[in-house]
């Protein structure tokens, strides 16, 4: 099967039983419990550098969690490249931003995907703005609406170090996940990131290495790792 398809990228969905989709859901478990004393409502996933894979990952995320009776909202905040559209098959018309610039009310750019319990807020058109969009009062506001409205929501954002998009959502989030591609992106690199977001006080709940090389044929394409303990 193609990588580019969104089937493959949506493996939860279309293949549950793989060890892939057991690596999402040992996923969502981790984060589950990564924490005791603050509840992990709102999840932000970035990445170091473009193609990393936080998007599949962010949208696999999401089915894990709408597969264990969470309401689960997946809002598309990579406003220069977005990519769940595409993921999901849905259209991106009208989305975060046409809810931003107050051109549709916030209920009517929540699309229903085809998972039971999961619903999106795609990015919607290109602004010419996207840090001054995401650090905005309209988007401090929608995020407080939708944790009223949802039990988990995940937010995928651009590249930590590409612009202060990521960093901006962070703030507004209650923890991160930093997806590494382990076969292209340099431990430097990796901790530059990771200083990105302490810059801005936010709390990296853990890792996401993606595309280990394992041995075993029964080894998970994805990692889980707390990062406060490497």
């Amino acid at each position: 099967m193609s990588r580019s398809t969104p089937e493959w990228k949506l493996i939860t969905e279309s293949n549950p039983k793989s060890p892939i989709s057991e690596g999402y859901r040992m996923l969502r478990t981790n984060i589950e419990f990564s924490t005791i004393d603050q509840k992990l409502q709102v999840i932000m996933l970035t990445s170091s550098k473009p193609n990393e894979g936080k998007s599949t990952t962010s949208a696999n995320m999401a089915v894990a969690f709408a597969q264990a009776n969470k309401r689960v909202l997946l809002i598309d905040a990579d406003l220069r490249k977005p990519t769940q559209h595409h993921i999901f098959g849905k259209s991106n018309r009208n989305g975060l931003t046409t809810a931003l610039f107050k051109q549709k009310d916030i209920h009517e750019v929540i699309q229903q995907s085809d998972t039971e319990n999961l619903s999106l807020i795609h990015a919607g058109p290109t602004p010419p703005n996207p840090s001054e969009l995401l650090s905005s009062k309209q988007m401090a506001a929608l995020i407080a609406t939708t944790r009223e409205m949802f039990d988990v929501i995940i937010i995928d954002t651009p590249p930590i170090l590409s612009v202060t998009d990521a960093q901006i959502v962070a703030t507004q989030s209650d923890g991160v996940v930093l997806v590494v591609d382990s076969g292209k992106v340099k431990k430097d690199v990796a901790l530059k990131a990771k200083a990105s977001l302490s810059h801005v006080n936010a709390k990296l709940i853990g890792v996401v290495l993606n595309n280990i090389n394992r041995k075993h044929s029964d080894a998970y394409s994805y990692y889980y790792e707390d990062i406060n303990e490497a």
